[in-house]
């Protein structure tokens, strides 16, 4: 198809990743699917910055939506290239830098989140399910001592810290404590190493876009004329970044 030998080497490395995240992605879904309960994605995902209450994947669909938008500045820019016209190209990808940085902040943001206040981690996942109705129960927290005894209408353990328990009133509808199980633990470890393994790929794509950048606006791939083929072949691999998001979108945050 008369592609040059850089893009066709391009094109190849993406397939192979493909394959990567796809094996991935099917192996999550196969313990998804294997065991009885799984984190509900609205109780999980549902904390927004500098905002108190609860916003259910609110967050994340920011976080979707700025990588998206980076992908048509990504565009545009490989469209200024193909017109030659060095100026619109540093422009349009200093854009995409920026919505990708954004993109890592806000995935920061959500590791911290998770992991220092809501202590989930690679082995262990505080994101149970209600053993009675297998749904989350709300209400407000409030911590008691250790020792304490419990009955009929009081709150009912969640987690251990600082030897406190943390609890959450709930009754069941047999008038008996309600109880509650930690989720399983894969879902932090493929949460953290899946959504981790995509960050690196971000954080990759906007290093090699400040180094392509700076070649544009030095005047470097002027003198080719070859319409900023390293623009374009950064391109692909940018939008097939936001495609993979697309797919770990929908697995951890709509299934």
């Amino acid at each position: 198809m008369k592609a040059s030998y850089g893009k066709l080497m391009m094109w190849y490395f993406l397939l192979s990743d493909a394959f990567t995240f796809a094996g991935f992605l099917i192996a999550y879904g196969t313990l998804r699917f294997s065991v009885p309960t799984w984190p509900v994605p609205d109780f999980v995902f549902q904390a927004v910055p500098f905002l108190s209450g609860h916003y259910p994947l609110i967050f994340v669909t920011i976080m979707t939506f700025v990588l998206i938008v980076s992908s048509v500045t990504m565009v545009r820019a490989v469209q200024e290239g193909h017109r030659e016209n060095r100026q619109g190209v540093v422009y349009w990808m200093v854009l995409t830098i920026i919505g990708g940085a954004a993109f890592l902040g806000c995935q920061a943001y959500e590791w911290n989140t998770l992991i220092n206040k809501e202590h989930m981690s690679l082995t262990k996942n505080p994101f149970g399910t209600h053993v009675e109705a297998g749904t989350y129960i709300e209400g407000d927290d409030h911590k008691i001592k250790a020792g304490d005894t419990f009955k009929a209408g009081d709150p009912f353990l969640i987690h251990q810290k600082d030897g406190d328990y943390q609890l959450l009133k709930y009754t069941a509808s047999d008038g008996s404590p309600g109880q509650q199980q930690f989720g399983p633990k894969a879902f932090g470890a493929l949460f953290f190493f899946i959504t981790g393994f995509h960050g690196f790929h971000v954080l990759s794509g906007v290093i090699f876009l400040i180094i392509i950048a700076m070649n544009v606006f030095s005047g470097l791939y002027a003198e080719r004329r070859n319409g900023y083929e390293m623009v374009e072949k950064m391109g692909l691999y940018w939008h097939f970044v936001d495609l993979v998001w697309v797919f770990v979108f929908l697995v951890f945050y709509l299934l």
